[in-house]
């Protein structure tokens, strides 16, 4: 057996799934059954891994439009720190 380090709300998450999981199978079940079922449940699904990072549609027009926001940003913040400088001036 290893012992492992988990935070305080992964504690609290895993000891909810396991609760879960033991009304589910009907039997008392332990953490190990618990992250068990969960790295069983990531091998058996692959297609949502898939799905998850699979392209969203419209994605080159949003990051277009991202790259043409940014550039306004950036022309915007020029003229404000151009401006201030030559205040000082």
């Amino acid at each position: 057996m290893t012992t492992i380090s988990v935070t305080e709300d992964v504690k609290e998450k895993l000891l909810k799934g396991a609760s879960e999981l033991q009304v589910k199978l009907g039997r008392r079940v332990d953490l190990n059954d618990a992250l068990r079922f969960l790295l069983d449940q990531r091998v058996k699904n692959p297609r949502l891994l898939e799905e998850a990072c699979s392209p969203i549609m419209g994605v080159k027009e949003a990051l277009k439009e991202l790259e043409i926001e940014r550039k306004l940003d950036d022309e915007r913040i020029e003229r404000k720190i151009s401006h201030r400088h030559k205040r000082t001036n």
